[in-house]
């Protein structure tokens, strides 16, 4: 008699195996995307305008983001923060790891922003100022792109020339 296939016990070693390898495998997977700093930093941008959006919603107050374009980094407050708060807050920035900083930052009807500081404005009625934001490390460049009615933010893994509207086209913005 001639049997063509495998038992049980052939099928229980090669699934303990497969099993093994992923065991292995899967943390340093995990591990190697988790300490990509550009991949985290572009992370803790959505997180933070995630939660700008909201909590200017549920608070009934404009929030801002504040980004330093020349020592990467950004700090949140409430439009109706003091000035003397906003510059304890300030003291406080949140930095990006060594080696990433914000290309630049670009506004509808603006030309693109590559030094200094800017603000982006999460609005009580829950909409966002229009928003393009580059995030580079050596010769990788994450794009942000906040819509003002979209509750999520884009993000794509290249530089994206993003226009707003056909004035900024024939402007070349």
């Amino acid at each position: 008699m001639n049997n063509r296939g495998y038992t049980l016990i052939e099928l229980s070693v090669v699934v303990l195996l497969i099993g093994m390898m992923l065991m292995i495998a899967v943390p340093r997977v995990r591990d190697t995307l988790l300490r990509d700093d550009l991949t985290a930093a572009t992370r803790q941008l959505v997180i933070i305008a995630r939660e700008l959006k909201n909590e200017a919603v549920r608070e009934q107050v404009d929030y801002l983001l504040h980004l330093d374009l020349d020592r990467p980094g950004f700090w949140t407050y409430s439009a109706d923060t003091t000035a003397e708060k906003q510059a304890v807050i300030r003291k406080g920035a949140i930095r990006f790891s060594e080696g990433i900083r914000i290309a630049g930052v670009r506004h509808p009807g603006e030309v693109r922003k590559t030094d200094g500081e800017t603000v982006i404005r999460f609005f009580s009625r829950g909409y966002t100022e229009p928003t393009v934001i580059h995030l580079k490390k050596e010769d990788r460049t994450f794009t942000l792109v906040l819509n003002p009615f979209l509750p999520t933010v884009g993000v794509h893994e290249k530089h994206v020339d993003f226009t707003f509207n056909e004035d900024d086209r024939v402007a070349g913005l």
